[in-house]
């Protein structure tokens, strides 16, 4: 219950933070411009990307020695467990990415703006796995505060980059013709699944004592499918792709001096 409260406390920063960024919705009268949500999609992939090294596969191989297994064994077999859940759920689960034509997933009669509300959804999942995992590996090591350290590093990076993302969500949604009021509920609502994920992958994590180093390295694979599969891919749509590239190195330099300084 002591890993389940932190992961609680540590989760609401960037559910909080995507509540937040999906607020600057009431602050733009008409569209947002193009490159803003390139580059709120680069910062996001970038900061994903470095808490998937530092934050979670690194600290997944050290447990996983300690504990006596390979820790090229855990890491990798975690990492690829966490690709198949998110590819699972993103062939299985309804979706629309705000520049597609057509949604994603199984054949639904869901509205448009309930599919891109899902979309964003699915990111938002593995971010919560992580910070979750962070802190209750904190709460394990008890008097040895490093690990803490680097949960907190962990929880501002990803409520840093969760500011642009709320607003990369809250934003096409008013474009689509919903009101700037019900655009920033569907933005803030999308954070939720934050803290959820984050006390249910504690839960799981505390049943199984050898789980921790597989959790951690299962939610740095599914962090890094969403990078890959579809962060930086809308980053890069269109004419002037460098904003999407230097805000990717921006946010992977941002969370790797925090991890690093911190941690």
């Amino acid at each position: 219950m002591h890993a389940v409260f932190w992961a609680s406390v540590g989760t609401l920063f960037p559910f909080l933070m995507t509540a937040l960024g999906a607020a600057v919705v009431f602050l733009f009268a008409g569209k947002s411009s193009a490159r803003f949500q390139k580059m709120s999609l680069g910062f996001a992939a970038g900061v994903m990307i470095a808490a998937s090294v530092w934050s979670l596969l690194l600290p997944a191989i050290a447990q996983a020695e300690e504990q006596g297994s390979p820790g090229w064994l855990v890491a990798g077999g975690g990492f690829l467990l966490g690709v198949v859940f998110l590819l699972l759920l993103d062939t299985l689960m309804p979706h629309l990415h705000a520049q597609a034509s057509s949604p994603e997933g199984i054949h639904t009669h869901l509205g448009k703006n309930t599919l891109l509300f899902l979309a964003v959804t699915l990111h938002n999942i593995p971010e919560g796995m992580a910070v979750g995992l962070a802190f209750a590996l904190g709460a394990q090591q008890g008097s040895d505060y490093t690990a803490f350290a680097s949960a907190l590093a962990l929880c501002i990076g990803m409520g840093v980059q969760n500011f642009p993302e709320g607003a990369a969500i809250s934003l096409p949604l008013k474009q689509e013709g919903m009101s700037a009021k019900k655009a920033f509920g569907f933005g803030a609502l999308s954070g939720v699944v934050e803290p959820v994920f984050g006390i249910l992958t504690v839960l799981v994590a505390g049943t199984v004592s050898t789980a921790m180093p597989w959790l951690l390295s299962f939610a740095a694979g599914a962090m890094m499918y969403v990078v890959v599969e579809e962060l930086i891919p809308q980053a890069h749509l269109g004419e002037h792709s460098n904003a999407g590239t230097i805000s990717v190195m921006a946010g992977f330099v941002l969370m790797m001096i925090l991890d690093i300084a911190m941690g």
